[in-house]
């Protein structure tokens, strides 16, 4: 039986892929195919750390762009994410996965606080453990979140799920020409602007040498195509795949 690529990864989650169709809010049966999609890799023996975005309910930037303080408006932003976080968690559960959410702002009824070895211990335990409430700083994103944690647990490689099948030199949706990369170069990222993640983000994957592979979420059974190391989506790395 083929060994799947990977050991241990990141997969980071945007909020609006648990709204599904709805575009907005939670979608109880997408977030049940996400789990579905994450119970076999789990069945396949790989630590799991999820980082979920939350922009299916708010948006700190563009609450900022409309006059808001900006760092209250991340703040919200990081309730956002908690609250797909537990609706993420509850999913899992109902899949007998068992998981745990541990935030970086603490709130103790609904969560751990984020603790490293803690988080480290749940995945050795085999548990989904999910990172909410970002970096628990304003100023940075959920994908900055998704670098950071991973290589705080010196994850393998970072899945970031999309709603596209990879990454593109223009958008695809308003350029049927659009050319799909197959790989990249963290500097080719940067220096191109390409819509992978921001450039703190990228940044930090580069110098922690943290490899990102970009897939589409929408089709059912990718994930587990990632970590078995079939050659969907588009690569992004210091190094080819």
């Amino acid at each position: 039986m083929q060994k799947p690529k990977y050991t241990r990864v990141i997969l980071k989650l945007s909020g609006e892929a648990l709204a599904g169709n709805k575009g907005f809010g939670i979608d109880p049966e997408t977030a049940i195919s996400i789990a579905e999609q994450i119970k076999e890799i789990i069945a396949l023996g790989i630590q799991v750390g999820i980082v979920v975005g939350g922009g299916n309910f708010w948006r700190g930037i563009a609450g900022s762009a409309k006059g808001m303080d900006r760092a209250t408006a991340d703040y919200i932003g990081m309730m956002a994410t908690v609250m797909n976080s537990l609706a993420l968690q509850d999913a899992m559960e109902k899949m007998e996965v068992v998981t745990r959410v541990l935030t970086a702002i603490e709130m103790r009824e609904i969560a751990e606080p984020y603790i490293r070895r803690r988080a480290l211990r749940h995945l050795e335990k085999g548990r989904v453990v999910i990172f909410g409430a970002g970096t628990g700083n304003p100023y940075f994103s959920t994908d900055t979140c998704a670098a950071l944690r991973a290589a705080e647990i010196e994850a393998e490689v970072i899945l970031m799920a999309k709603q596209v099948d990879g990454v593109y030199d223009s958008d695809p949706v308003k350029n049927p020409n659009a050319r799909r990369y197959n790989e990249l170069s963290y500097i080719d990222v940067l220096n191109k602007g390409l819509k992978v993640m921001d450039s703190t983000a990228a940044s930090l994957c580069m110098d922690n040498k943290i490899p990102l592979i970009v897939f589409d979420l929408n089709q059912k059974g990718n994930i587990k195509r990632v970590v078995m190391g079939e050659n969907i989506g588009t690569y992004v790395g210091g190094d080819t795949n």
